[in-house]
């Protein structure tokens, strides 16, 4: 499988783009303002969008790619989440009045997206390889994913501050050979962290005591301006592991 990072800033400037990775060509984790660089042709083989949680910085490309190929696929595009993740985006995107309806267009019986509600802990099966929703702990209600291939594994945080679940269930699996995690303010902003449910390098240096597997882990979600000193922050504070910046545009093969 191949894993391609559209976008893994905590906002946006010049080069920068929120959050959106692309497994193979089919799926996406996260649709943040990075699937924008994706070509017309690319976004027409996106078949299905797995949600983090609700928040418009992973959100905020999915009405403009619906809109791109919306007279050109076959087949709904499915979008998966949380039910609350699903109903922001129902009441407050996709309601007439910021963005048509794209669920019941151009027909009811022949829409260009549908929803698909996913529960912590279910596991999506999907050609070869297995997409497991995991729950963590944000301000809005919020998971990560595990993918497992036939022989490799990652994992993606999303959103989160300090929990328990998260690790836990990464713990129960055989393996994990890439960690994507979050630290999206540095060190003096912890009070922030802690009320707006994002880490900073020492919350997450703490979490990661937590995890038994040794992953190359990439951390991403830093704050535009912030990524350096919360880059060096991480490396000070983990010492046992193998710590890198995530960049967009990054590729993987699993």
């Amino acid at each position: 499988m191949q894993l391609r990072i559209l976008g893994c800033s905590g906002g946006i400037a010049e080069s920068l783009r929120t959050t959106s990775l692309l497994l193979n060509d089919e799926v996406l984790i996260d649709a943040g303002t990075g699937v924008g660089d994706l070509s017309l042709a690319s976004m027409l083989l996106v078949e299905h969008i797995f949600l983090t949680h609700s928040h418009m910085d992973h959100i905020a490309s999915i009405p403009l790619l619906l809109d791109s190929v919306f007279d050109r696929i076959e087949t709904p595009v499915v979008i998966h989440g949380l039910p609350e993740t699903l109903q922001a985006l129902q009441a407050h995107v996709f309601n007439n009045v910021v963005w048509p309806d794209f669920s019941v267009l151009p027909s009811p019986r022949n829409p260009v997206m549908r929803y698909q509600v996913m529960a912590p802990g279910e596991i999506f099966l999907y050609e070869d390889y297995t997409i497991e929703m995991i729950p963590v702990n944000h301000i809005v209600p919020g998971v990560g994913y595990r993918v497992q291939t036939l022989d490799k594994a990652f994992a993606f945080s999303g959103d989160t501050t300090t929990n328990d679940h998260f690790w836990a269930a990464l713990n129960q699996r055989e393996r994990l050979d890439l960690l994507i995690v979050e630290a999206a303010f540095p060190d003096q902003d912890i009070d922030i962290c802690r009320r707006a449910g994002h880490y900073c390098p020492r919350l997450l240096a703490e979490d990661l005591g937590k995890l038994e597997h040794r992953p190359e882990i990439y951390i991403s979600h830093a704050k535009p301006g912030a990524e350096l000193a919360i880059f060096e922050q991480c490396k000070k504070h983990i010492l046992d592991q193998r710590i890198n910046l995530l960049s967009s545009g990054a590729r993987f093969t699993l």
